[in-house]
């Protein structure tokens, strides 16, 4: 879901909180070597997504923070920041490109620009985490 985050909304902390969880604990994201990717240059996105970042001339940038059932994948558009909270079950990634990594969920996609290797660090971190919590496991991954 996209959501705009730009406010302190109990009710939207709530509904994300539901979908992907609280946020790691301090001692968590210490153990982990850190839960957020810094930023991430944006090739292109869906239609709903690019009619947000269309609105303003910065460059398209943005952050990816893991929580213990999803990721929150947050942006800027003109002085406001959005979230599209996606919950494990519904995360797709796919390296199309070998420069190129694509974030899916639904009808949403974002297409991030790899060109160092601390990004394809931190996607390999998401997708290992995401297949260590998952509830079916493939006897091939344990």
């Amino acid at each position: 879901m996209l959501l705009n985050v730009s406010y302190n909304r109990p009710k939207i902390k709530n509904q994300i909180d539901e979908n992907v969880g609280r946020a790691f604990s301090f001692v968590d994201r210490v153990k982990m070597g850190g839960i957020g990717s810094g930023k991430l240059i944006i090739n292109s996105s869906s239609k709903q997504i690019y009619n947000l970042l269309i609105l303003d001339s910065y460059r398209n940038v943005c952050s990816i923070e893991m929580r213990p059932q999803g990721i929150i994948l947050s942006f800027r558009s003109l002085l406001e920041t959005y979230a599209l909270v996606i919950p494990f079950h519904k995360l797709k990634i796919y390296k199309g490109r070998s420069q190129e990594y694509s974030v899916y969920m639904d009808d949403y996609f974002i297409k991030i620009k790899a060109d160092n290797k601390r990004i394809h660090k931190y996607m390999r971190k998401v997708l290992d985490y995401k297949l260590s919590s998952s509830e079916f496991k493939n006897e091939y991954y344990e």
